[in-house]
């Protein structure tokens, strides 16, 4: 069942029967079918639809951001701004996807050849609820623009937002069948990637999500991106204002009530600054100690996405501290609602399972590194390989720190983030492939070479 239960106060607001196993192979079916049509029109064409789309997402992103804080609890302000981004990403490839689409000649020999560029399918998209309208638009714009179709599963707990999407697209000129929601159940998944009528797949979700999906897709030989978790390492070497680096760092760190895929999770201090950096953060951290409506854009602390999402966090936490970790700020479950005060936590060591688990929360754990040598040992010292942020006054400095981190995308003096001409994604347990910027609009593509 998809539903939607205001997380602020715990009340159930609305609920949504699952699509049929009927209703899922009929979309099956039209998103199929609709892809000879789509894929033979002029590029040009579909991107002028992607770009009116940008045009309705911009005009309705009050409306969207307000879904957002009802569904999953976003924080208004911060609702508006990913409207924000999904409008850029989607301007982006109306603006560049043509040109990023245009044949390739190569030299060869004994001849000449070129690479065409274009879909391959029809593709399912699995998203997930933490950024309800971003993760959709980074998935969703390419591809409409390269010419395949889109069948989309949103999360459950967001069944407006996919309502809203799909009422947009049809609206800037997206045919029905080109791209269509289905309120699917993970268990149907498996029997959508045995079709062979869908060619791909993208998703964005946990790590066991993504191991589910993948073995489904690699069982059925179908082309898969994963967009998978993160414990994102920031790494201090030094600072000329620490007041400026603490503001900075808790607020990458709160942003979303600490949902964030990419958010730094892990920050990695050197030592000779470790003590004020953790005393300061302490006392800023204390700022997101009180619960408020999320609709309120004086709100700091928001509710996590669900009761069972600040249980699990809260449940983290307590685990830590059980298993040595020391209690610096905050830890408190706040009831009603799915609200946790922000936390602080040090002392975390490998023998714990805080070390390498993902906390997705707003929860900060601060390491302390003897060296630059230590803090890229801890840096890389984690299972995913997401993001990565390096702070320093040194340039040349951060930058050789930053080359030697394992991760998909590294950040000099800012905290993570999305941009649309940037690509997105990482290695190790964090996924496979890339979004956004040129990367984005290949991955579900046929790079057909022809001799000429």
């Amino acid at each position: 069942m998809y539903s939607v239960t205001d997380p602020a106060s715990g009340q159930l607001v609305e609920e949504v029967a699952n699509s049929t196993e009927e209703e899922v192979r009929a979309a099956i079916g039209r998103v199929y079918d609709a892809f000879p049509d789509w894929r033979r029109r002029p590029v040009d064409e579909r991107a002028a639809i992607v770009d009116r789309a940008a045009d309705l997402f911009e005009e309705r992103a009050d409306e969207l951001a307000r879904i957002m804080t009802l569904e999953m609890g976003k924080r208004i302000n911060e609702g508006r701004g990913e409207v924000g981004i999904v409008v850029d990403i989607f301007r982006y490839y109306a603006e560049h996807g043509p040109a990023l689409l245009a044949d390739e000649p190569i030299d060869i020999k004994g001849g000449r050849a070129v690479i065409t560029k274009g879909p391959i399918g029809a593709l399912l998209g699995i998203m997930p609820w933490n950024f309800p309208c971003y993760q959709v638009a980074r998935f969703v714009a390419p591809n409409l623009v390269l010419g395949n179709t889109i069948l989309l599963k949103h999360a459950s707990i967001c069944p407006r937002s996919a309502r809203a999407i799909e009422e947009i697209l049809h609206t800037a000129g997206v045919p029905a069948d080109v791209y269509v929601n289905t309120f699917a159940s993970s268990r149907q998944i498996p029997g959508i990637l045995a079709d062979t009528r869908i060619a791909g797949v993208s998703l964005t979700g946990s790590e066991q999500a993504g191991i589910s999906v993948a073995a489904e897709a690699g069982k059925n030989l179908k082309k898969t991106v994963l967009e998978l978790g993160g414990s994102d390492p920031l790494v201090i070497l030094d600072t000329d204002d620490m007041d400026e680096t603490v503001n900075a760092t808790a607020t990458a760190r709160m942003r979303n009530c600490g949902q964030s895929c990419n958010a730094p999770k892990r920050m990695i201090v050197l030592a000779d600054i470790y003590d004020e950096y953790v005393d300061r953060l302490t006392k800023r951290v204390a700022e997101y100690y009180v619960p408020g409506d999320p609709s309120d854009p004086s709100t700091k602390l928001p509710p996590l996405a669900s009761t069972a999402a600040a249980d699990e966090v809260a449940a983290q936490v307590a685990k830590a501290i059980e298993q040595g970790a020391t209690l610096r700020a905050g830890g408190r479950r706040i009831t009603p609602g799915a609200y946790l005060e922000a936390t602080v936590l040090t002392d975390v060591a490998p023998d714990m399972d805080a070390y390498y688990e993902e906390i997705f929360g707003p929860v900060v754990i601060v390491f302390r590194a003897d060296d630059e040598v230590d803090a890229i040992r801890l840096a890389n010292d984690t299972p995913f390989g997401l993001g990565a942020s390096v702070w320093g006054t040194d340039p040349d400095r951060n930058r050789r720190v930053a080359d030697q981190i394992d991760a998909g995308m590294v950040y000099l003096n800012r905290a993570g983030g999305s941009q649309a001409d940037l690509p997105f994604g990482g290695i190790k347990r964090s996924g496979l492939g890339r979004e956004l910027g040129p990367a984005g609009i290949e991955e579900f593509m046929n790079k057909k070479s022809i001799r000429l």
